[in-house]
């Protein structure tokens, strides 16, 4: 997809005159490049201008775009407005979105070719929408659907910025030796110091740069600009999020059987009761409260299974990934290949959204049902460091859901008795012998 650039004039006339003009005046002042308001009112007019270049390409509703245009923080006001969010959903969801020609994917891609962070922002925060609706086009099978170079053009510029952020290094991570001292333990034989034994793991080997999204390299560069949404997520909207979540939840595939058996039960309960349940139905019923299709009676905290099973319908219900809610959630994507490339992503931002501090509780329970979705999954893929991961987030959104609400049971039980009225006691008779 070509996009227009800007391109300089190198003309001799052009040079001859700039070096006559540069030899009789002195260079201008810099003072104004190191004035912080000069560079804020600069930042302001650059948001201003995109965000009113925006509302010219929107069918309608031009008004909502122009107000916050003209607040002190004009991206950022964008950024969270529920009825912005709206128009550019409904434009980038519409059938003839994406091709080369699009006039929105022409201003994402080139608003996030800006060197303003906000804008850069702005446009990261549809990353969700725009890489679900793409990459559910294109492995709809349908032909009805335009080319998406214009989808592509967006993705290849986070991915080519992220690549440029790495110079070519590949991202490692530590994995703890635990024969050497840390802040929480003290090994019992005298440590070696050993460079050799250092363990290291590659998360995500050297990017290599692409001019087009070609079929082998598509996850790596979904994947990739994911990445670059996760360094931002803490940033991100609400509604920016839950839109990961159900599009993550319907890339697993949500008509899957071993998503329904997370309901239980009760008629097979003999069965694992006779030990014949492997290792993924003994995690389901002792770490997070479900079994593959049955129930555990012989612990001794079934009701707080119970509980936890109930949560989880209900949040399943309210998010519309029941079977009555299916068609609502089959219009937010479809059953999509998922390496590894691809789901390490997803898994990190999931992770987030699970345990944000500041995300709100429709986050934390759409994320809770995207991961029991893509756990089920995996356990089809047979993916070992899929299954380890989002078994890891499903251990501890159960621990976490399970603390929140002994808390609140013991805030309500302290509520209670302090409204209780109490009994005057009887006065202390002593007696004592002469």
């Amino acid at each position: 997809m070509d996009f227009p650039r800007n391109h300089s004039t190198n003309s001799p006339s052009s040079s001859s005159s700039t070096s006559s003009s540069t030899a009789h005046h002195p260079p201008p002042s810099t003072t104004t490049d190191n004035d912080p308001m000069h560079s804020w009112w600069e930042s302001v007019s650059k948001q201003r201008s995109r965000i009113l270049s925006l509302s010219s390409l929107l069918p309608s509703d031009g008004i909502t775009l122009s107000s916050l245009a003209d607040s002190d923080r004009p991206a950022l006001s964008l950024l969270s407005s529920p009825s912005a969010y709206s128009l550019v959903s409904s434009a980038l969801s519409s059938p003839f979105s994406g091709s080369g020609s699009d006039p929105l994917c022409q201003w994402l891609y080139e608003t996030f070719q800006s060197s303003d962070a906000h804008l850069r922002l702005l446009v990261l925060s549809f990353l969700p929408l725009l890489s679900g609706i793409y990459l559910s086009r294109i492995h709809s099978g349908s032909s009805s659907f335009p080319s998406l170079a214009g989808f592509e053009a967006v993705l290849l510029a986070v991915y080519s910025s992220e690549a440029k952020s790495r110079s070519g290094k590949p991202l490692l991570v530590q994995i703890p030796d635990l024969s050497q001292p840390s802040l929480y333990h003290s090994p019992r034989n005298k440590p070696v110091h050993d460079r050799s034994r250092q363990s290291v793991g590659v998360l995500s080997p050297p990017l290599e740069p692409h001019l087009a999204v070609k079929s082998t390299k598509r996850a790596i560069i979904v994947g990739t600009a994911l990445d670059c949404y996760y360094k931002q997520v803490s940033q991100m909207p609400a509604w920016s999020k839950l839109e990961f979540c159900k599009f993550a939840a319907a890339w697993a595939g949500q008509d899957c059987p071993c998503r329904k058996n997370f309901d239980l039960d009760d008629n097979d309960h003999n069965e694992n009761r006779n030990g014949n349940s492997n290792g993924h139905d003994r995690f389901f019923r002792e770490d997070s409260g479900f079994s593959n299709g049955t129930r555990s009676h012989d612990d001794d905290d079934v009701d707080n299974e119970d509980d936890v099973i109930k949560d989880v319908v209900v949040e399943t219900d309210n998010l519309g990934i029941n079977e009555k809610g299916a068609e609502i959630l089959e219009k937010k994507g479809v059953r999509i290949p998922l390496p590894w490339e691809l789901l390490r992503a997803v898994v990190t931002i999931l992770g987030h959204c699970l345990f944000g501090p500041s995300n709100s509780q429709d986050v934390k329970d759409a994320a809770s049902v995207a991961i029991r979705c893509l756990y089920a999954r995996a356990s089809h893929d047979l993916a070992p460091q899929a299954l380890l991961a989002l078994q890891s987030l499903i251990r501890l959104d159960k621990s976490a859901r399970a603390a929140a609400k002994a808390a609140a049971t013991a805030a309500a039980n302290v509520s209670s008795n302090a409204n209780t009225p109490s009994k005057a006691k009887k006065p202390e008779i002593l007696l004592v012998s002469k």
